[in-house]
C-alpha cells in the first residue's frame, strides 16, 4: 500500500497557498531547495505534474487543484491530533492588533498557523489603525500589535521595511490629472506623507473622498476616480501600482512593527515567531498585482 507523506503535502500547501516556493520556504522554516524537492518527491509519487512554474510564482494544475482539497484536510487532522494529544502548556485567549492594510496575506496564514499548532488558544483578532492600537497596547488592552510607522518606537522590533507605493485603477488615468485627486481615511498614517511630498514636488491635489470606510476607499480608487497609497506588496487584487516614472513623488518606505507585551504566558512568543515568519519575503513579486504607467 503506498502513503502519502505529510511533510511533502505540508510543502504542497505551502506553495499552493503562498503563490510560490520563496515565501512557503519562509512559512515553513525551510530553504527553498528543500520544498522543491520535497514537490518534486510528491509529484514523483504520484506520477504527476501538480504545478506549473512561471517567472511569477506557480499556479497548480488540474490534478494540483485536486489534490489540494485533500492534502489541506490531511495536514489539518495531523496537526489536530498532534496538538490535542501533546499540548498541554496554555489555553486561553490573546488578542492581536493589526493594521487593516497588512492584513493579507500573511495573518490569515498566521491564524491558521496558531489555530493548528495551539488548538486551546483563541487569538482574537482587532483591526484598526496605528495610533490607535498603540494606545490600546499602552493601557494593556491587546497582547501584541503590528504596526506601519516610518520609525520604531522604544520597545518594538522591525520585521520587515517596505516601500510605500501609489496605487491606482487597473489601466487607470486618475494619477495623471491634476490636481490630482486623493482618496485617504482621516486617520490614515500614510496620508500626511503623500500629502507632503505632493507638496514638495509642487503637484496639486485634492480630496476625492474623505472616509473613515476603508471600503469606500477602495470603492472609490477601483473606480479610477482617485488614487491613494499602500505598502508595496499589500495592495488589495482589484488595485494596481502605478510606475514610479510615472510622474508622482517617491513615498519613500515605512516599517511593520512588532510590539510584544510584557509579562505575558509564554504563549506570545510563539505568536509572535509565526508573525516574524510570515512577513519574511512579502514582495510586489509575491503578489498578481500589476504595475501602470
Amino acid at each position: 500500500m503506498r502513503n502519502l507523506d505529510i511533510t511533502t503535502l505540508r510543502s504542497f500547501v505551502a506553495v499552493a497557498q503562498s503563490g510560490g516556493v520563496t515565501r512557503a520556504a519562509g512559512f515553513l522554516n525551510l530553504t527553498q531547495s528543500a520544498v522543491s524537492m520535497q514537490i518534486k518527491r510528491l509529484e514523483e509519487m504520484l506520477d504527476m505534474a501538480l504545478l506549473e512554474r512561471s517567472g511569477r510564482g506557480v499556479a497548480l494544475t488540474p490534478a494540483g487543484a485536486q489534490l489540494l482539497t485533500y492534502a489541506q484536510k490531511m495536514v489539518d487532522l495531523n496537526d489536530e491530533i498532534y496538538a490535542r494529544l501533546t499540548d498541554q502548556r496554555w489555553e486561553g485567549e490573546l488578542v492581536l492588533g493589526v493594521p487593516h492594510d497588512i492584513v493579507y496575506p500573511v495573518i490569515p496564514q498566521v491564524l491558521q498557523r496558531m489555530g493548528r499548532t495551539h488548538p486551546r488558544v483563541k487569538v482574537q483578532l482587532v483591526s484598526s489603525y496605528t495610533k490607535v492600537l498603540k494606545e490600546q497596547f499602552s493601557r494593556g488592552e491587546v497582547d501584541v500589535i503590528l504596526t506601519t510607522e516610518p520609525e520604531m518606537s522604544e520597545g518594538g522590533e522591525t520585521l520587515v521595511e517596505v516601500p510605500l507605493r501609489w496605487i491606482g485603477a487597473p489601466d487607470g488615468q486618475a494619477h495623471k490629472g491634476r490636481p490630482v485627486r486623493l482618496a485617504y481615511c482621516r486617520f490614515c498614517g500614510f496620508r500626511p506623507r503623500a500629502l507632503s511630498e505632493l507638496d514638495d514636488a509642487g503637484i496639486e491635489w485634492e480630496m476625492a473622498v474623505d472616509s473613515d470606510n476603508d471600503r469606500t476607499i477602495e470603492a472609490t480608487v477601483s473606480a479610477d476616480l482617485a488614487i491613494t497609497s499602500c505598502l508595496e506588496g499589500h495592495a488589495a487584487p482589484q488595485l494596481a501600482y502605478i510606475d514610479q516614472n510615472a510622474g508622482l513623488p517617491d513615498l519613500g518606505s515605512q516599517k511593520i512593527n512588532m510590539y510584544i507585551g510584557k509579562g505575558g504566558p509564554g504563549i506570545i512568543q510563539d505568536l509572535a515567531e509565526a508573525l516574524r515568519t510570515g512577513f519574511a519575503g512579502v514582495s510586489l513579486s509575491d503578489t498578481n498585482v500589476r504595475a501602470i504607467a
